[in-house]
């Protein structure tokens, strides 16, 4: 905008500075012309008055002192006696025209950019007429220069614009540019970015809007987060009872396994709390091992699987692979993405569990299986089930991966079912970490600031 509004004004200033110098330097020009044509007729009839009154000698004295003169003879000067003779500069057949003069007709003649003044005397011996050739470096004598000086004040005019109009531009521009920089932060979660009220009214009301509404913004989420805190902290007393109540069960096979899930529930729940207790700023440290959590919790999964008659088959790079994502979290995607083939297919139908990296080095988990295929693109949409269950599962799964810097995408699997991969942001490794932060110190203060941002976020 700061460009644009000085490119403008610079276009506005030059068509001014333009209509007003193109009309006075053709002004200049007419008035140059008017004022020699004039010292040349002057000039003429005062050398004709001489003859007139003198004779001859006396005309051409006058021309010969006019010769010496510092500026020499205003043009090329010709004097016609009465008896037909001449002084001065030889001219060529000009009969035609001193003959009009010698009537008592004084006149100028324009032609090619030139001009010739005749100026006559009558006298008791005859009329003497005065030619004079006057050309265009004389009739336009100092334009020129008149012009460059209304070209160099044109230039100056239009500089001083331009640069008033960079700076108002400025002023106008980066309040807007704090302003959006402040809702890129409010965007990526910082809900504690003020933007600084200041420049035109306008703009001081919207950084104002903004402010107050990143403020509402950030206690609506507070509350939201203590009121899930406080349901989930609810929870924990029928967990505690379920656990009391496990205990009774008389078959241990049945009981250890309903204490399994027992546990996990109680995990969630702790889980729960502590993501509600969470800043609201997000942890942009996260990292995790996506092969070694995936291991375990096939691992976990794979008792039911085996009671059910399924083949659980995984494949898991033997290297570490490490994705920007929450262990937590991402615990959370791999039981969702499972469960969801139990609760969706029958038994027996095969899973396959998958970790690779594509050619982008990001991490991909695929989760598939041998059902019969999901049933539309909008099992994705929050809330939308087509199998009769809260259909919050691959929208948590969604959120995740793109909180990551990830996606997720659904389709066909070998297996003829349903295939679900979530793609992962890699992680910096600890290695990568140690030498930037030390880049970073040895930027000095840049660095510290850095680090200081860097674990304030």
């Amino acid at each position: 905008m700061r460009w644009r509004l000085t490119l403008l004004v610079a276009a506005t200033t030059s068509a001014v500075v333009l209509a007003f110098l193109i009309p006075l330097t053709l002004l200049l020009r007419s008035l140059a012309e008017e004022r020699t044509l004039s010292t040349a007729t002057s000039d003429a009839t005062n050398l004709a008055q001489i003859a007139a009154a003198n004779g001859a000698g006396a005309a051409e004295e006058a021309l010969k002192t006019a010769a010496k003169a510092p500026k020499g003879p205003l043009g090329i000067t010709t004097v016609f006696l009465p008896d037909g003779d001449t002084l001065g500069a030889k001219v060529g057949d000009d009969s035609k025209n001193v003959d009009r003069a010698r009537n008592g007709l004084a006149f100028t003649n324009r032609a090619d950019g030139e001009a010739v003044v005749y100026a006559p005397v009558l006298s008791t011996e005859g009329a003497y007429v005065v030619r004079t050739e006057v050309s265009g470096a004389e009739l336009h004598d100092g334009v020129g220069q008149a012009s460059w000086i209304l070209g160099a004040l044109g230039a100056l005019l239009l500089a001083l614009s331009v640069g008033a109009a960079d700076t108002l531009a400025r002023r106008l521009s980066d309040p807007i540019k704090d302003l959006a920089a402040a809702a890129d932060s409010i965007r990526d979660g910082r809900l504690d970015i003020r933007s600084p009220e200041h420049g035109p009214p306008e703009v001081v009301a919207m950084a104002g809007a903004l402010n107050r509404l990143s403020a509402r913004i950030e206690q609506l989420l507070i509350s939201e987060r203590e009121s899930v805190a406080d349901l989930s902290h609810r929870l924990r007393t029928p967990v505690t009872a379920l656990r009391l109540d496990v205990e009774a069960i008389a078959d241990p096979e049945i009981a250890q396994r309903i204490e399994e899930h027992v546990a996990t529930l109680e995990r969630t729940v702790n889980a729960v709390v502590q993501d509600a207790r969470r800043p609201v700023r997000p942890n942009v440290a996260s990292r995790c091992d996506v092969a070694a959590l995936v291991g375990e919790r096939v691992a976990f999964w794979s008792a039911l699987a085996d009671e059910q008659g399924r083949s659980l088959r995984t494949w898991l790079p033997s290297r570490p692979t490490w994705a920007r994502i929450d262990p937590v979290e991402l615990t959370d995607v791999v039981d969702v993405l499972i469960d969801n083939v139990f609760a969706h297919t029958e038994e027996g139908v095969p899973l396959e569990v998958t970790v690779n990296t594509n050619a982008a080095h990001e991490i991909v988990l695929a989760v598939q299986d041998g059902g019969n295929g999901l049933p539309g693109a909008d099992v994705v949409a929050r809330g939308h089930s087509n199998a009769g269950s809260s259909g919050l599962g691959l929208d948590i799964v969604r959120r995740a991966a793109i909180a990551s810097g990830g996606r997720l995408e659904l389709g066909r699997s070998r297996l003829g079912g349903a295939k679900v991969q979530v793609v992962l942001s890699p992680a910096e490794t600890r290695t990568r970490e140690r030498m930037r932060q030390r880049r970073g110190s040895a930027g000095g203060g840049l660095g510290q600031k850095l680090r200081k941002l860097v674990g304030q976020s």
